[in-house]
């Protein structure tokens, strides 16, 4: 199974109404398609989506690393040596994405040569997870009549309200409508985004104190220490390291230094190798975690609840699977479908990624 040849595919496709928060808007999935060949012609495939806003990444840098640095390290390797591959990975700083996406495609490939489910080979726990939705910024109307109908329609119960804004207020009032519209039982928690300082963040979560909100994740800047520390030994829920925990260094420095008391994975960011590294430090620590998205399509969804089903602690709570749904289109073959509040695992070898390749023809940038 020696690698042979690595792709990186930009491609994008328009989202049917702009995703809005805290750090920034997107209007269009500008994602890679990655797939990793080898000599015995298993194809591993995976996604990656950049955030420039959050990590500094963009379309063009991920086909860039990939093709120029990381695709020629890479050769002659076999898809078993990955702690090999993640030593020349990283011997280049940062770029999460194009790392994690290379990282899934591997075990994309081991699964398919053992004749078994990715799923399987991480942990096996579920054969699917719930889901949560993310409610983005609009009036607080059409913040509930969006979540009224993903609840009606896919039996969704758990929403993730992205807050933030300046004032504050309206996102208050935004939360509040919600639980009133969607009453008790419906898990509701939220997302800064960093958009907020700890004084403002502290003042929010008092307002909302009577929501029973599950988690408060990101109100502040990681580089605010002292405030954020502050913020967090005060915080009546618990609150999610998201994007100032991306590998399993800084999950240790935010949860030591007092700075959060819960952790986001997302597998765009870790790919599954490095998740499991950082699930395994929350477990042996005491730490709940979620798993997180980073505005990923149906293929970068399809391997999160591969990572999130396989294990117990990522299972426990509702996972962030529903992106996609605010998306035009997509490249599977067969479309993932959420019915009665959850995801389903694929059947079969690997990952199960096929890729319709009249769309990719479509939607691809570099032709």
């Amino acid at each position: 199974m020696k690698i042979v040849k690595v792709e990186a595919v930009p491609f994008a496709i328009p989202y049917a109404k702009p995703l809005r928060f805290a750090s920034g808007e997107v209007h269009t999935a500008d994602h890679v398609l990655v797939r990793v060949h080898t000599d015995e012609g298993l194809v591993g495939t995976a996604e990656a989506p950049p955030r420039p806003y959050t990590y500094g990444e963009t379309q063009e840098s991920i086909v860039a690393v990939i093709d120029k640095i990381f695709a020629p390290q890479l050769m002659g390797l076999t898809a078993l040596e990955r702690e090999a591959v993640h030593e020349r990975l990283d011997r280049t700083v940062g770029n999460p994405a194009a790392k994690s996406a290379v990282d899934m495609a591997l075990w994309d490939i081991l699964g398919q040569a053992a004749g078994l489910p990715v799923s399987g080979l991480l942990g096996g726990y579920a054969d699917r997870m719930r889901v949560s939705h993310m409610v983005g910024f609009a009036p607080a109307a059409e913040m509930v009549a969006d979540a009224e109908r993903i609840r009606e329609t896919y039996g969704i119960t758990t929403f993730k309200v992205k807050v933030g804004r300046q004032p504050y207020g309206e996102d208050v009032a935004a939360c509040r409508a919600l639980r009133e519209a969607l009453g008790p039982d419906v898990g509701l928690y939220i997302d800064g985004n960093r958009g907020w300082t700890a004084s403002e963040s502290a003042r929010a979560l008092h307002e909302m104190a009577d929501l029973g909100l599950t988690f408060a994740e990101e109100l502040c800047p990681a580089d605010d220490v002292l405030g954020r520390r502050w913020l967090v030994a005060r915080s009546p829920i618990p609150f999610i390291a998201d994007e100032s925990a991306t590998r399993a260094a800084e999950v240790t420095r935010e949860l030591l230094g007092g700075s959060a008391t819960a952790i986001s994975i997302k597998t765009a960011r870790t790919g599954f190798t490095a998740s499991q590294r950082v699930l395994h430090e929350c477990e042996g620590l005491g730490v709940e975690v979620v798993m997180g998205n980073q505005i990923d399509g149906q293929i970068g969804t399809l391997c999160t609840v591969t990572f999130g089903a396989a294990h117990r602690s990522t299972s426990r709570h509702a996972g962030e699977l529903s992106n996609f749904l605010d998306m035009t289109d997509d490249l599977l073959t067969e479309p993932l479908t959420i019915e009665h509040g959850t995801l389903r695992l694929r059947e079969g070898a690997g990952l199960g990624i096929g890729i319709d390749p009249e769309k990719l023809a479509r939607y691809r940038q570099d032709t």
